[in-house]
Formats: structure tokens, sequence, C-alpha cells
């Protein structure tokens, strides 16, 4: 058992390692690319936090881009540096890993109509909120500085005997990139080590065991669980369904897909690279808020 656990945990490292590489750099370009041809004044007049719309535009936005939580952070980058509301940027990092058009297919196969839109509802309106109050509380000040920095670029200038070379636009927005992943590169591997021994070694028995519905404390506890145990958007669905025919109450189920989808640790190490540490505590909290009332309140409506 320990053999296989061992072989599960070293599988999931090299394939999140690669996967999240890819996707880290794919999605870094793309924002590159997209800033090239959108100015950063119509980001900004779209997801203004002036604007009430804003928020909504931005869980929109969030719930139609196919970004798991750790996907979410190079947009996230691009969007701190075209100076879009900090509001409506807090509503897209909520919105986008827990909406994405996986989940929701996913959801809607696995689940039914009815628990899919509850779990929309709920996820986007609590999304939205958070989003808000964090602007009017002022948690902008918890930005890192650099956060709003794009990474300078290097270019062949007097080195080449006098003569500036001319660096095509595509190099730019990819030497930019590159520079971005240097940067995330500690956090990454850091919260992917981590995951994945907890994937590897948490039994999904011991998941069910502690989230049935004769544990009061099943929906916080799977809310708790799911932050570390790092699930990818196409896993977490039938692994909740698996979780479910093993006796786990549905209420907990969505806590456990809301704190795995919405917040991995390898999600908060990476926002360490953006965020003070008060506003990823918060992030945190929230996520967990969200797990915990979403859960309760599918609870109380439904079972």
């Amino acid at each position: 058992m320990n053999t296989e656990m061992l072989m599960n945990t070293l599988n999931m490292f090299a394939f999140l390692t690669v996967e999240l590489t890819l996707l880290f750099l794919a999605i870094s370009y793309l924002v590159g690319v997209l800033q090239m041809y959108i100015p950063p004044a119509k980001i900004q007049s779209i997801l203004s936090a002036k604007n009430g719309k804003g928020y909504v535009v931005a869980a929109l936005l969030g719930a139609i881009t196919p970004f798991c939580s750790c996907s979410t952070i190079p947009f996230l980058k691009g969007l701190l540096r075209a100076q879009a509301g900090f509001g409506t940027m807090m509503v897209f990092l909520f919105s986008s890993p827990l909406l994405n058009p996986i989940i929701i297919g996913l959801f809607a196969v696995t689940f039914g109509l009815k628990v899919t839109v509850f779990y929309f509802v709920f996820a986007m309106g609590i999304s939205v909120i958070a989003g808000y109050l964090l602007e009017k509380l002022g948690f902008e000040k918890y930005v890192k500085p650099e956060a709003y920095i794009a990474p300078e670029t290097k270019s062949c200038g007097s080195s080449c005997g006098g003569k500036t070379k001319p660096v095509s636009k595509w190099l730019t927005i990819w030497n930019s990139t590159w520079s971005d992943f240097k940067k995330v590169l500690p956090y990454l591997m850091a919260g992917i080590a981590i995951g994945s021994l907890i994937y590897g070694f948490m039994p999904t028995e011991f998941v069910a065991s502690v989230a049935s519905d004769d544990n009061p404390w099943a929906i916080p506890v799977s809310a708790v669980i799911g932050i570390p145990l790092y699930i990818r958007a196409e896993a977490v669905i039938p692994l909740s369904a698996a979780l479910v025919a093993k006796g786990m109450g549905l209420g907990a189920v969505m806590a456990l897909i809301i704190g795995s989808a919405g917040a991995s640790l390898t999600e908060v190490v990476l926002l360490k690279s953006i965020f003070k540490n008060p506003m990823v505590i918060t992030f945190v909290a929230v996520i967990l808020t969200m797990a915990i009332v979403t859960g309760f309140a599918y609870q109380m409506l439904f079972v």
C-alpha cells in the first residue's frame, strides 16, 4: 500500500509539474497577446470597480474561462497591470476556478440541473459580494507593489556591435512570460510537492468517513480538507460522485469541491507572489466561508 501511495504521489507530482508549467506559460503568453491588442483602458473600463455592472461582468468572465485555480494567476497579473478595479479582479479570482465550463458541465451530468443551478448561483453570488466588500474595506493595500509592474524584457542594443537589432513583439511577450514564470517557479514547485503528498497519502475512505451525514462537522471538515487536497477540474466531480456513493452528504461534497477547486494549496502559495499575507489569509477565509455557507444552505433547502 505504501509503495502504491508513493507511486501515486510521484505520478501526481510529475503530472502537475508538466501540466501547470505548460498552463502557466500558455496563459501568461495569451494574456500578453491580449494586452497587446486590447488597450489597458478598455479592460479598466469593463472591470471598473466604480461600475456596479463590473462585478457581474467579472463573475461571468470567470464563468466562461476554463481556468483552474492555479492558471487564474497569470490572468490576474494581467488585470493588475491593466489597472482594472480591485474588487472586480477579486470577483474574477474567486469565480473563475469555481464556475469554469468544465466543472459546470460535469456537475450537470453527474448531479443534475437543480444541484448545478444551486451551486452556480451561490458560488457566483458569494464571489460578487466578497469582491465588493474587499474593495470597500480597502484590501487593495495588500497587493504587492511589484505585482503591478510588467517584467522588463532584454533586447540586443549596444552590445551587438553598436547596432540595435529589432525584437519582434512575439519574442517580447515571451520574454515577459518567462520572466514571470521564473519568479513564481519556487512557489509553484513547493505547492505541487505538498499537494501531491497529500493527494497520494490521504485515502478516499478517510475523507468519506469524516464527512458522513452522521458527523455534524462534516461540511466544515470537508471545506478544510479541500484546500490542501488539490483536485483538477476534470477529476473533482467524478471523485465527488465516488464519495457520495460511499455515504458522503451532498452538502459536504459541495464544500469539498469549493475548497479544492477554489483555493488549492498551489494557488494559495502562488498568491503569495502577488499579495501580502493579510490578503492571502483573507482569500482562504472567503473560500472557506463560501464552501461552508453553500454546503449548509444546500443541506437546509434540499435534504
